[in-house]
């Protein structure tokens, strides 16, 4: 059995447990070490192969900045968007295929997970080398693969890049 200590799952699941418990006394602070701890010794090894990536400012500046954006603008948009089409019922949907370039696991789940939680999108399958995502979309208004890449992929990939790979 490989085990090995990993400072980021230790920190990722100290934070993690003191978000939800809502508080950061003593208590909890010392429970949560506890409980990362063990955690990070038993799965640390499966969730993190690079502890340097974890810890690198630059990754976080833009994990930040995505986020930001997408929680604040893009969410905001793409809502906005939908309703149009619930009231004046415009909408043309099918799925669509889209060239996927992040090399990272962790990064084409965020790419998948930000698309499926973006209103009028949906993840319906990733292939099996990794390279295709399968997305319905509420309004096919093309069929090339670069503009659809664009109106879809394209800012989550560009972040997903900077943070994953």
């Amino acid at each position: 059995m490989n085990v090995r200590f990993s400072p980021a799952t230790f920190f990722i699941v100290l934070a993690t447990y003191l978000f939800y418990t809502g508080s950061a006394t003593e208590y909890d602070i010392i429970t949560g070490s506890i409980v990362a701890l063990i955690v990070s010794f038993i799965v640390g090894h499966w969730l993190v192969e690079n502890e340097l990536k974890f810890f690198s400012p630059r990754r976080w500046f833009y994990a930040i900045v995505y986020a930001l954006r997408y929680f604040f603008i893009e969410e905001t948009k793409t809502h906005i968007d939908v309703a149009k089409r619930v009231f004046t019922l415009k909408a043309n949907p099918g799925i669509v295929r889209i060239p996927l370039d992040v090399e990272s696991d962790y990064g084409k789940v965020l790419v998948a997970n930000s698309i499926t939680n973006t209103p009028g999108t949906v993840v319906v399958d990733i292939s099996d080398d990794g390279k295709w995502l399968y997305v319905h979309w509420i309004d096919v208004s093309t069929l090339d693969e670069k503009e659809v890449k664009e109106n879809i992929v394209a800012y989550f990939e560009d972040y997903a890049r900077k943070i994953f790979d």
